[in-house]
């Protein structure tokens, strides 16, 4: 590797050091490594770059955008560091152990097994149960001077249903995506349709279980505006790993327009394809966001990133085109009934139809 190289490395991985380590953490390290702290930082900048790739991206809880998470990762970094001092600590005190019986001196059973057998875990179990536990209340929802905002998410085998209101309080119904104001509270009140579920943005908040015939409220909010990634985090099938969603928050200035926009998002009636719709799709599926439905409420939809409960992403007709050809191998275990008895043609006016819906 050339010199450049090495240096463009090294820059590269002092920049995601210096991104990703806790902030506490940046602001002490020269007072505690004094002179030697820049040597430090330009050799090990690049296995950090490597150590620290996963604590960036859209599913990182150490890449938070919202109190909750922020509150979540730290508790994390404190994990990790208490984690490592006791790791340098038993292997200190090991080696200490082995340097006495070379020397033909024992340790003192009775301290040493009250003190790190006992004080020492007790003690750190202690501070860590103490931590989580605040962290942990402070998901919960609270009164606050402005109120929080309130939606509903629904899970299900193997999607997830919201529901807003818009300020003359009508529904709002969308799957697959949650639209929220920046800068502001969000209470979801979860449940699930038929197992369990678990509802989690790790960049936003902590994860909380969507159980059936009962409702958890979870609060997160995001600071800025932005796309944020969600996925249940329980176990729930065969397609558990393609049941995620997204939440979208919006400039608070821009909230109101994007839900009403989310309301009127219908596919034109015109459209050769609308009878299609309603004589093989329409039993199950909803194309009014103001109307619940059995099935993902199909109103947006040309909006949408991701269809097929986050399985394909929307490049438009073709992307539903092909969901609706294939989603028996896309998705196994999809409830959608097989769309083998209609032709190409059908399908592709079906396609055509939803694509309308913006």
């Amino acid at each position: 590797m050339s010199r450049g190289r090495v240096a463009a490395v090294s820059d590269g991985g002092r920049r995601e050091f210096q991104r990703a380590a806790p902030e506490w953490f940046r602001r002490a390290a020269p007072s505690l490594l004094g002179r030697a702290a820049p040597a430090l930082s330009r050799r090990a900048a690049p296995g950090a770059a490597l150590l620290l790739a996963g604590c960036s991206g859209p599913l990182s809880t150490l890449d938070p955008a919202g109190p909750g998470a922020a509150s979540v990762a730290a508790l994390w970094w404190v994990m990790f560091f208490m984690a490592t001092a006791i790791l340098l600590g038993v292997c200190a005190v090991a080696l200490y152990t082995l340097r006495r019986e070379r020397r033909g001196r024992g340790l003192h059973v009775g301290r040493f097994v009250a003190g790190w057998g006992v004080a020492f875990p007790v003690t750190a179990l202690a501070v860590l149960l103490v931590i989580a536990l605040r962290t942990g209340e402070g998901m919960l929802p609270k009164p606050g001077p402005e109120g929080a905002l309130r939606v509903a998410a629904r899970g299900q085998q193997w999607w997830w249903s919201f529901t807003q209101w818009d300020a003359a309080g009508n529904p709002v119904h969308s799957a697959g995506e949650l639209h929220i104001p920046a800068g502001r509270a969000v209470d979801v009140h979860i449940t699930a349709a038929d197992v369990i579920h678990s509802f989690w943005v790790p960049r936003l908040t902590g994860k909380l279980d969507a159980i059936p015939g009962h409702e958890n409220v979870l609060r997160l909010r995001a600071d800025t505006p932005g796309i944020y990634e969600g996925q249940c985090a329980e176990f729930c099938g065969l397609q558990h790993a393609q049941m995620d969603f997204r939440v979208i928050a919006h400039p608070p200035e821009a909230y109101a327009a994007a839900l009403a926009a989310l309301a009127t998002a219908r596919p034109d009636p015109a459209h050769p394809g609308a009878a299609d719709f309603a004589a093989n799709c329409a039993s199950c599926h909803g194309t009014d966001a103001r109307a619940k439905s059995a099935a993902p409420n199909l109103a947006g939809l040309a909006q949408r990133g991701r269809i097929g409960g986050g399985t394909l992403r929307n490049e438009g007709q073709e992307s539903v085109l092909l969901w609706l050809r294939r989603h028996e191998t896309l998705k196994p275990g999809s409830r959608e009934p097989s769309h083998a008895a209609l032709d190409d043609a059908t399908l592709a006016r079906i396609a055509g139809y939803l694509e309308t819906a913006r």
